[in-house]
């Protein structure tokens, strides 16, 4: 009888427990924030200069996970939002960089370029047609029969589109040459209230009359950084040939991105009825035109104190349109710093440090398989870090593929600056292994190439072709993972935790699946 009793009491327990669960009301809005470049050392750095309802808010009353992470090495912007939405790494999602070479048409593409769909107020064609898996914008839209509503507004292009994912309703992003809000005939039809916008707005105008300097004294005063960059308030104006593009890379950009997330949020009705909708939002935290932080310390200080006061904005703006209790924010980072780009000479200090010429190694690979296998032109280009080998040139001579890649492996190992080789089939038979998991993760099949070349720490690779210049850091850059608002009970977790486990939490959040290829276990927010 005991035993009996003891029985009934745990399934009423239990039937108490998913009574809980499910009281907790679905949100009718999800607010995805991603603050491309956003640093834990910096957000934490500057929390003296910050308000009360921004990052304060979130840190304060959010699921806060302090070190977040991405599986996957060498995140850029483009791959880091794939992964956000689709839950899984480049292998899978197929967005392995924001370009890569193209084995079909010889050439270099954008990882959203489409030439099937023409560009409004662009001349850029655009669709998500090399995200090869579902993302959880996409799953919300099948589960919800269409009816769920999905938006994406982000200052750069790729970014807009992979948080938007392949069946939204709206993508923007912001024109490099016009500063106009623009789009993609793929997402049909384009709002009328899109062509208002940027006619009311005059973005031209407005930049004409703009000038970025501290927004207070106490970001004048305030001093974090120790290196030797000026400590003078900066003053800057945008004007040029470059006048977008440097709007975009600096702490003004995310007014504008506020301001238009507003009209986006009155013009399409988001999350007005019981279905839930989708907004995601891009901000920018990365230093000012791209420069080393060291040349623009108060400009990141000033970078980040405005930020604050957008998400504050932002905050007020859904909260009182929906409701606190109805929205679901989840804010977290792109996981790169431009400082990568750094041109800091390491040598005045004695650091080891080099430069990796990979546009004259790639030449000179070709020369010594020249000289073993016969004449060919055996390489066919070289982009960021990897080498691609022409495939069929090799079949049709009767060589072993893996002979090959070893010969160039060998090879390319002697050159100063670089501290490993990995080819296409190690890292596919060496995917078990720890240390090569991240790796892999990063490759795909089809999209990257044949041999990926891992330069020293300190060391640049440099590619005179494609006129990259980048600074191989392995050090570690913490970024937080934040979930706030609906049914989220305040708390803050040091354990690290990975970026792909963000869809599959959504996913439970909102009782639809995962994305086709997430693999990852959602977290437990409650």
């Amino acid at each position: 009888m005991k035993t009996y009793i003891l029985g009934i009491a745990a399934l009423v327990g239990m039937a108490d427990t998913a009574k809980a669960q499910t009281d907790v009301e679905v949100p009718r809005l999800v607010v995805n924030v991603i603050i491309d470049q956003l640093r834990s050392d910096y957000l934490e750095a500057f929390s003296a200069l910050y308000g009360k309802d921004g990052f304060a808010k979130l840190m304060g009353e959010g699921c806060v996970y302090t070190h977040a992470e991405y599986p996957f090495l060498g995140p850029d912007r483009a791959s880091a939002v794939a992964c956000l939405m689709s839950g899984t790494v480049p292998y899978e999602n197929g967005i392995v960089a924001e370009q890569w070479f193209d084995r079909t048409t010889l050439q270099t593409i954008c990882c959203v370029d489409d030439k099937r769909y023409k560009g409004n107020s662009t001349a850029e064609c655009t669709s998500p047609q090399y995200l090869a898996v579902s993302t959880i914008t996409d799953e919300l839209k099948v589960t919800s029969e269409g009816n769920a509503l999905v938006y994406a507004i982000a200052p750069e292009r790729d970014e807009a589109v992979f948080s938007a994912g392949h069946a939204a309703d709206g993508c923007f992003w912001l024109n490099d040459f016009s500063g106009q809000w623009c789009t993609s005939s793929y997402y049909n039809p384009v709002p009328t209230w899109l062509s208002y916008y940027n006619n009311s707005r005059g973005m031209a105008k407005s930049l004409a009359d703009l000038t970025w300097e501290p927004v207070s004294d106490l970001v004048g005063s305030y001093d974090y950084f120790a290196s030797r960059g000026t400590r003078e308030p900066f003053r800057h104006s945008f004007s040029g040939e470059t006048t977008f593009r440097s709007f975009k890379a600096s702490a003004m950009v995310n007014e504008e991105v506020t301001r238009f997330a507003q009209h986006v949020l009155k013009n399409a009705m988001l999350g007005v009825d019981q279905v839930t909708d989708f907004l995601s939002v891009t901000y920018y935290a990365g230093n000012f035109d791209h420069k080393p932080a060291s040349e623009c310390p108060m400009e990141v200080q000033d970078t980040y104190v405005r930020l604050d006061a957008q998400l504050a904005q932002l905050i007020d703006v859904v909260e009182q349109k929906v409701g606190k209790d109805r929205v679901l924010f989840v804010l977290t980072s792109t996981g790169y710093t431009d400082d990568d780009r750094s041109d800091e000479d390491l040598s005045e200090y004695r650091i080891p440090t080099g430069e990796v010429n990979f546009s004259r190694a790639y030449l000179l690979l070709n020369m010594y398989l020249t000289a073993v296998y016969g004449q060919g032109q055996y390489v066919l280009a070289a982009s960021g870090n990897q080498i691609y080998l022409d495939l069929k040139l090799i079949e049709n001579k009767s060589l072993n593929l893996n002979e090959v890649l070893e010969r160039s492996a060998s090879f390319l190992i002697q050159m100063s600056g670089v501290r490993d080789v990995y080819t296409s089939q190690r890292l596919m038979l060496g995917a078990w292994t720890p240390g090569i998991r991240d790796l892999r993760n990063a490759y795909n099949p089809k999209s990257s190439g044949d041999i990926l070349v891992q330069i020293a720490p300190g060391w640049r690779l440099v590619n005179e072709n494609t006129d990259e210049r980048i600074l191989q850091r392995d050090s570690y850059l913490g970024f937080p993972l934040i979930f706030y608002g609906s049914g989220i009970e305040p708390s803050r977790t040091d354990d690290p935790v990975t970026v792909d486990h963000v869809a599959p939490t959504l996913a439970g959040h909102l009782r639809i699946r995962a994305p086709n290829a997430c693999s990852a276990s959602p977290l437990n927010l409650r």
